[in-house]
Parts: structure tokens; sequence; C-alpha cells
């Protein structure tokens, strides 16, 4: 186990920048008391130095960020449970797709955002494109200022 003070002389880093790695979730590292540990195995998965499983390597991995405008809560979260029942049906489980919706209500626009493997990523934007292209209903694009 390393000391952050520690990683940052092996890295020629400042300890902050150590540090905000950590807090971001980029370096994997234990809390113990007021200070932070790191295990040798996460500071080189963290440089690159730690063996790849076969399983791992080659393996691809895309992120999407859809804006839908004009839409209101209703249909943005009827369009949100579209994409996330989706997202997590019919895929590989030991990789499954992200989802994340957002919707700002100000500007009556939402957002998805998609994390994962390219197929089952693009299969989910096709599904998407049909949905908001398609006049079935499912999304009232006309927007009802209060």
């Amino acid at each position: 186990m390393y000391s952050v003070e520690q990683v940052a002389d092996r890295l020629g880093l400042h300890v902050r920048t150590v540090r905000g790695y950590i807090r971001s979730g980029r370096l994997r590292a234990v809390r113990i008391g007021k200070q932070y540990r790191i295990a040798a195995r996460d500071l080189d998965a963290l440089t690159g130095q730690a063996s790849t499983p076969a399983s791992v390597r080659g393996q691809a991995e895309v992120s999407s960020i859809v804006q839908v405008d004009g839409v209101d809560r209703a249909a943005a979260d009827r369009l949100g449970t579209l994409v996330l029942t989706s997202a997590n049906t019919g895929h590989d489980q030991a990789n499954p797709l992200r989802v994340q919706t957002v919707y700002d209500e100000e500007r009556h626009r939402t957002k998805i955002i998609i994390l994962g493997d390219p197929a089952a990523t693009a299969e989910l934007l096709h599904l998407l494109d049909a949905v908001l292209n398609a006049d079935n209903g499912l999304l009232d694009r006309e927007v009802h200022d209060a």
C-alpha cells in the first residue's frame, strides 16, 4: 500500500493531482482515518502496467448524448422509461449499457446519455431514432407553457 505522497513521487505529480484522481475515481484508494492508501495493483492500473485479462482486451466502448428539444416532462419520462427498459433487456449482462436521462424543465429539453458496447449502443440509437421520427403518440412534442 502506498501513501498519496509516495504515489505522487513515483509518478512525478503533485500531491493535489493524485488526490484529485482519487476523488474523481480515476485512481482507486482506501481511506484510513484521514489518509488515503493506494494498492500497488490500483497504481499499476492507473499507469497501464496492469496485466489486462483476455476478456477485456480489444473491448470498445462508446458514449453518446442525445438531446431532444420541445418535450414536456411527461414525454421525457416516457422516453426515458423506453430507453432504460430497452437498455436493460436483451443485451450482454456482463457488459450492460449505462444510461442516464436528464430533463431541463426551463428549456423543455431532455438529454439521454448512453455508455456501452458499440453494437448495443447503435441498436438503442436506432430505436430512439424510430421513436423520435414516428407519429405514434409516444412523444407529444407540443409544449404548453404554464
